[in-house]
């Protein structure tokens, strides 16, 4: 009876153990859970394969937490909400945008967040409501929403191209190549001729260059010559402009009035050459 009460003993005391371990650890688990972690929320508009429970999400290319929940939102049925189990203290911007992005074309996908700008405040939300991060499209959606287009401009490019190279055109290039490779021929024939002219022109300026240097002392000569001529020119301006001007008149009034005497004296010799000589001969009629 002893030996029964004894393991009725133990058996409660280990179960009383095991009871406070299941505590302490849901304690513990629960405060951790509670302080290391803040939750998100972002919506996507279209599909999110690749998402579920436990998916990576990443702040700068960085894990730092896991999605917990997917569900639709009541108001866009196209939308799918995502909510997001972070680690604290990322300070999260407002301008901050998250994505959906594929390791590689055959990875996994998994959320990207990105960082902001720092003049850009810390989200937050009211009391008792869940911070919604913005969402934007990542590169692949981007590229499959665009591939329509692209694959209508590359058809629109390819009907063009084959316009370009139809029957005539193709012709034309022909003939246009053909034309190229006569002309090689030529040029690779007459390359002779080429280096030739080379030369030529090359001793030309060799002799143009003697010649600019000979040039150089005729041209310091007619530098002279027009210095020269310009003290000539300021001579004949202070003539003109000053007192010689004036005495060159007088000059020739007084030479102008002894060409008239002259040519008075003249006129008498011519008439009586003996006058210079005898006088004058002839008396005047004298009156009585």
């Amino acid at each position: 009876m002893e030996t029964k009460a004894n393991y009725v003993a133990v058996g409660a005391f280990v179960l009383v153990c095991m009871i406070g371990l299941v505590v302490t650890l849901l304690w513990l688990a629960g405060a951790q859970y509670s302080q290391e972690y803040e939750y998100f929320q972002t919506s996507f508009k279209g599909p999110v394969t690749g998402l579920g429970d436990g998916t990576t999400v990443r702040y700068n290319g960085i894990d730092v937490g896991h999605v917990t929940e997917l569900k639709f939102d009541p108001n866009d049925p196209q939308k799918v909400i995502v909510k997001l189990q972070l680690k604290p203290d990322l300070h999260i911007r407002r301008d901050s945008e998250a994505s959906i992005e594929s390791e590689g074309l055959t990875g996994g996908s998994y959320v990207e967040i990105s960082g902001g700008t720092k003049k850009s405040p810390e989200l937050t939300a009211p009391p008792g409501q869940i911070p919604v991060i913005r969402s934007s499209q990542s590169t692949l959606q981007q590229l499959v929403q665009s591939a329509p287009q692209l694959m209508a401009k590359l058809n629109n490019a390819a009907d063009k191209l084959n316009n370009i190279l139809n029957t005539k055109n193709q012709k034309a290039f022909g003939d246009i190549l053909t034309n190229l490779d006569t002309t090689t021929t030529m040029l690779a024939k007459r390359s002779a001729d080429i280096d030739a002219t080379l030369a030529n022109f090359s001793q030309a300026s060799k002799a143009l260059a003697q010649a600019s240097t000979k040039i150089g002392p005729t041209l310091t000569d007619a530098d002279d010559s027009v210095k020269k001529f310009g003290k000539l020119s300021a001579d004949a301006d202070a003539f003109v402009n000053g007192e010689g001007l004036g005495q060159l008149g007088d000059l020739l009034r007084e030479t102008r009035g002894l060409v008239t005497s002259l040519t008075r004296l003249s006129n008498e010799l011519d008439r009586q050459p003996t006058k210079l000589l005898f006088g004058d001969r002839h008396k005047g009629y004298t009156p009585k």
